[in-house]
């Protein structure tokens, strides 16, 4: 009697050892799926923050003071004499996995940058005061990494008519 007891035991045992470890497995991926994302969205940060600095550098590296017209215009700039590299690639949107971004237009002059991603953030708190506009943002595109307004800038995109347009 005891044998049969033992047996039965074993194999209930058996039937369910498997169900436990495709239960853990999954719970193990869900937790690497966030951990992924959640690295993604520091990379997106860090990469959003290398555009914005370099949007801002190439404003200021020049006279008259002018914002680029493509991304491309941040790898090599000419315009002060000298070639100039404000960013050292153009970076692929680690939300996307694409070197596409979406562009922040002023009077068709570059002013930010933000991911074409419309997937909903997990980061919503917590973030540097250069990004503290992202707390109330809905999806990943809504992280928009513009150049800061220089104030009474003339040549600059988004000034008033009476200061003057950009010029190329």
């Amino acid at each position: 009697m005891t044998i049969l007891r033992q047996s039965g035991s074993a194999y209930l045992f058996l039937l369910f050892l498997p169900a436990v470890l495709a239960i853990s497995a999954l719970a193990l991926g869900s937790l690497q799926h966030y951990e992924r994302l959640r690295s993604d969205e520091a990379e997106l940060l860090r990469v959003g923050g290398e555009f914005r600095r370099a949007i801002i550098h190439y404003r200021d590296a020049a006279m008259p003071r002018m914002y680029p017209r493509t991304l491309e215009d941040l790898l090599l700039d000419g315009r002060a004499g000298r070639m100039q590299r404000h960013l050292r690639k153009i970076y692929v949107d680690p939300m996307t996995g694409k070197a596409e971004w979406g562009l922040v237009l002023e009077e068709g002059y570059i002013v930010g940058v933000h991911s074409l991603s419309q997937r909903a953030p997990l980061k919503v708190s917590g973030f540097d005061p250069d990004d503290a506009d992202f707390e109330s943002a809905a999806r990943h595109a809504d992280w928009v990494f513009r150049a800061r307004v220089v104030p009474h800038a003339p040549g600059l995109p988004g000034r008033a008519p009476s200061q003057g347009a950009a010029g190329g």
